[in-house]
């Protein structure tokens, strides 16, 4: 009867205690920490493309930019880091995109950048 019980004991124990590492195991692995990073980066190509005006001469890669960017924001206070990371690096490259064709568009028509 002791040695019985000492087994159900045992076996409890061992299921609690794996239950809790799985536990543990899953909520760490579904915690993704903010994009700051790409937040900041796409938030800085969106300035340098203001400051090329960017909006008149590459319209279409800048307001896909924006778009991503307004999208990415919302994700982002949704706490939906993964998605808002991606758009955020979307939306960075069409900012950078929209720039350099803006620097382009300008150097070729003879403004002063």
């Amino acid at each position: 009867m002791a040695r019985r019980k000492f087994r159900s004991d045992f076996t409890g124990a061992l299921r609690l205690s794996l239950s809790g590492a799985f536990l543990f195991i899953v909520m760490a692995c579904s915690t993704i920490p903010a994009p700051v990073q790409d937040y900041a980066l796409a938030r800085s190509a969106l300035e340098a493309c203001k400051a090329v005006e960017a909006a008149r001469y590459s319209q279409g890669y800048y307001h896909r930019g924006l778009e991503n960017y307004a999208r990415a924001e919302v994700l982002y206070r949704e706490r939906e880091y993964q998605e808002a990371r991606e758009l955020f690096v979307r939306a960075r490259l069409d900012f950078e995109k929209a720039e350099n064709s803006a620097q382009v568009q300008r150097k070729k028509s003879g403004e002063v950048l």
